[in-house]
Parts: C-alpha cells; structure tokens; sequence
C-alpha cells in the first residue's frame, strides 16, 4: 500500500456496506490511522461498519466541514509528510464531490502528494444512469438558491440550457424542502420537460421516476425525510 491521500467513499444511507462498497477499499482503509472527515461520530460507525475489529481509539481524526478555516488544511496533512496514509471521508458519497473535501484535495495536488481515488456510490452517477437522460453532457450545479423567486429564475435558466445545450441539469436540495422544491419545478418549466426524481438511492426503498412536468403534476409522491436528486431534460 503507497503513502497517499485515500479519498473513501461512504454508503449513501443505511444500507449494507457490502452492497455499494468494494472488499478492496476494507484492505485500505485497515492500513490508514489518520482520517479527514465531516463528523467523527459518523466516521466512527462507519469504520465499524467496515470491520469490527478496528480500534477506533487509536485513530486520529481532523474534523472538515463548512466552519472549518482554510488555515486549518495544511496540519490535516502533515502525516503525509512522514510518511503516513491519510483518508478523507464525506458524510455520503464520494468525497471532494460537493463537499468541502475539495480543498484539501487541491493542496495535497499543490504539494505533490499521491492522491487515490476508491471505488464507490455517487448518487449523480447512479441518478443520470437510471433517469434515461442525456449521460454525455449533464451538470451537477449542487443546492439551488433558498429563496423561491430566485430559485424558480435558476430553474428556468438551466432548463433553458437543456434546450440550447443538449445537457441533462442536474442538483441537490435538503429532505425538508423536498416538497418546496419539486412545487417550484412543476410551476418554472415546460410541461414537456422531463424531471426524473432520484430519491434513497441503495436503499432498501429506493426511488427513480421520470415523467413529464405534466405527468408529475397530480402524481407527487410524498418525499419528507426522502434524501433526493433532481434531474432535468427535455
């Protein structure tokens, strides 16, 4: 195993971690004493998850997340420096995708140190290969603006991008505003344009629809809680 900076991805929910995640990454993630996560608590249960026998105690932990200062980065990866694995999780998903794990990704680049990508779940890629959309020219823009006059302008600006562009439009929003969320889509787009709503991907109940706005419009289903991605296309 070479000295690098692992990027780990973590199960999208409850599921079993054999189900998304390769034996390969386990072999990995048993040499590395130091980790880069969002939240220890999670980390922890996650590792566990990974293998009972880690002694979690011994672990070292650099807590990432959005109060975290971009002077703090640095320290995170010193063990590098002397010779030691770093591993950097997100909550869900693939790290350094729409997380702030991004940043320390790029200094340890900067700095010339082996960065590894693992195999894992990605709920953009597993939303665009099931929605049946254009798989060659998306975009993920990440959360859509809170406010809902802004956000019913960005949903027709990217809707706009899916006629001139060719390009699926792709974004995330908090399981409260689910519901928010898809009302302003029904009311901003064309009703020819397709929405396909991804919702607990790897889950025991997973969701994947796509229709038409029309068709959406009197068979919403109840989304509260539900962890979901949007999708867009003509």
């Amino acid at each position: 195993m070479r000295v690098a900076l692992y990027l780990i991805p973590v199960t999208l929910g409850n599921s079993p971690v054999e189900q998304s995640i390769p034996l390969y990454n386990r072999r990995i993630i048993l040499g590395i004493k130091f980790f880069i996560v969002e939240n220890v608590r999670s980390a922890r249960r996650f590792l566990k998850q990974i293998d009972r026998s880690i002694d979690i105690d011994s672990l070292t932990f650099f807590t990432l997340n959005k109060r975290t200062q971009l002077s703090e980065l640095d320290k995170m990866l010193l063990p590098l420096e002397v010779g030691n694995s770093v591993g950097l999780l997100s909550e869900a998903g693939c790290p350094a995708v729409a997380d702030p794990g991004s940043e320390v990704v790029s200094i340890a680049q900067r700095k010339g140190f082996v960065v590894v990508p693992l195999v894992g779940p990605s709920s953009i890629i597993l939303s665009i290969m099931a929605a049946g959309f254009n798989g060659q020219n998306f975009a993920f823009n990440g959360y859509l603006p809170i406010g809902q006059e802004e956000r019913k302008k960005r949903l027709k600006k990217l809707e706009q991008l899916i006629y001139k562009e060719n390009q699926t439009q792709i974004f995330i929003e908090t399981p409260y505003r689910n519901a928010k969320m898809v009302d302003d889509i029904i009311h901003s787009c064309k009703p020819t344009t397709k929405l396909c709503i991804a919702a607990n991907l790897t889950l025991d109940n997973e969701f994947v629809k796509t229709k038409s706005i029309l068709e959406w419009k009197n068979q919403i289903p109840d989304l509260t809680g539900w962890i979901c991605i949007f999708l867009l296309y003509k």
